[in-house]
């Protein structure tokens, strides 16, 4: 009985086995040998090398981490608008002034250029500067009230016992404040005697061949909205967000447009590659593009708008789509980096409406006010971006066996197929 189970076992044997003496071993065989372990080596390092590499995996989810903020930064350069007349503003859908580039807690400053790109140093407002000025002359206005010139009722200093309470325009802010309130424009504040005593006017003629370049980072809600770029006093009505563009629409003789040329733009870090050693050395980059993942994070940056036509009237608009993304290093000190991806189209158009230029099929409305404009939407999706091994242990293993297995079974069939022709060879040779 047991030698009957043990016939069965047997029989059932796939890997049979031939004695040593009927084996037979040919140079042939040798040499296929060598090139069968030749070829195994190579897959299997291919193997091993495509286990150590580290691909990027996305994954798409809706964003779940609204309050987590923008950290926006920019660099861009207007070569035809001195910083006198350049506004710089961040507003929500809803007509919100988010920041004020004059606010001396912004983290945004201005730089003055020269016509051929080179910095003058950083800018300096007149106006801003002037408001020291007026809390000292607050102090004893009996000593000196400063006219408003009819943008604000004075008629009723006289009436009044107490100098404290007269109604002055002391500085030159305070007289554009006035006038902006009025409704009036201000141009450039020129026969205004509180403007030509603290410089303005002067300042501001002898800027008016510069450019500006304006650099800084804030950090910004999740919600739409716009960062915009226009001429003038930025402020606020009953009937929306306005922009004082007298002096502008006045100098429309000097070649003064918003060209510009966009250095860096961006909603979030840069990520940075490591390389394929597992090496914990990967960082953030700012401003170098070296071992820089496809990650759009700053897809505008050496973008430049310079048009030949005379663009004083044109507004350049941008629409950017921006899609929260959360970066997963495989091996980095920082495993997680919050950051933002966008997308953009352009588009530019002038405020006196017309015709366009590149599709006469399009006509423009008049309305507007010249300017770059960047007009934010923001996605409902988040992008995880994972780094992880292009194949698992478990498939690294598979892919050796597999390897192994192939070239062995090939180098067979082939060293079979070469010693059946060299028998038949030999055979029809000695007849």
């Amino acid at each position: 009985m047991a030698l009957v189970s043990k016939s069965r076992l047997i029989s059932i044997d796939a890997f049979y086995k031939a004695q040593d003496d009927v084996r037979i071993r040919t140079k042939t065989g040798a040499w296929m040998t060598i090139s069968c372990l030749f070829v195994t080596f190579l897959l299997l390092l291919n193997e091993w090398i495509q286990f150590k590499s580290i691909i990027v995996k996305p994954e798409l989810v809706i964003d779940r981490e609204r309050q987590l903020p923008l950290d926006f930064s920019i660099d861009i350069v207007f070569p035809n608008i001195p910083c006198d007349i350049l506004t710089f503003d961040i507003m929500d859908d809803m007509g919100n002034l988010l920041i004020f580039n004059d606010n001396p807690d912004s983290q945004f400053v201005k730089y003055r250029i020269n016509n051929i790109g080179q910095e003058l140093g950083e800018y300096k407002p007149v106006l801003a500067e002037s408001s020291s000025i007026s809390d000292n002359n607050n102090k004893d206005k009996s000593a000196y009230c400063g006219s408003c010139y009819g943008a604000i009722d004075q008629s009723a200093n006289s009436q009044k016992s107490d100098p404290n309470e007269y109604i002055c325009c002391q500085t030159c802010f305070e007289v554009q404040r006035a006038y902006i309130s009025a409704g009036w424009a201000f141009f450039d504040g020129k026969n205004i005697e509180q403007c030509e005593r603290e410089g303005y006017v002067s300042s501001l003629h002898k800027h008016l061949n510069e450019g500006c370049r304006l650099k800084g980072d804030s950090k910004l809600k999740r919600i739409n909205g716009n960062i915009h770029f226009a001429p003038g006093y930025s402020f606020q009505s009953l009937n929306g967000h306005f922009h004082d563009t007298s002096l502008y629409d006045r100098l429309n003789n000097i070649n003064l447009n918003f060209n510009h040329i966009i250095n860096h733009l961006s909603f979030g870090p840069q990520i940075a590659n490591i390389n394929n050693n597992n090496q914990e050395h990967s960082f953030l980059v700012q401003n170098d593009n070296h071992n820089i993942l496809s990650v759009a994070t700053s897809s505008l940056d050496g973008n430049q708008v310079l048009p030949d036509y005379n663009s004083h009237n044109y507004q350049f608009n941008y629409f950017i789509k921006i899609v929260p993304t959360r970066y997963e290093y495989k091996y980095h000190t920082k495993k997680i980096i919050e950051t933002a991806q966008f997308s953009s189209s352009f588009h530019s158009k002038p405020v006196t409406g017309g015709i366009d230029s590149n599709d006469p099929s399009i006509t423009h409305q008049r309305g507007g006010t010249p300017g770059v404009y960047f007009n934010i939407e923001m996605s409902p999706l988040k992008v995880i971006q994972r780094e992880q091994h292009k194949i698992s242990w478990s498939g690294f293993f598979l892919n050796c066996i597999t390897s192994i297995g192939g070239v062995l079974a090939v180098g067979t069939v082939f060293d079979k197929i070469i010693y059946r022709v060299q028998r038949s060879y030999s055979t029809y040779k000695n007849k």
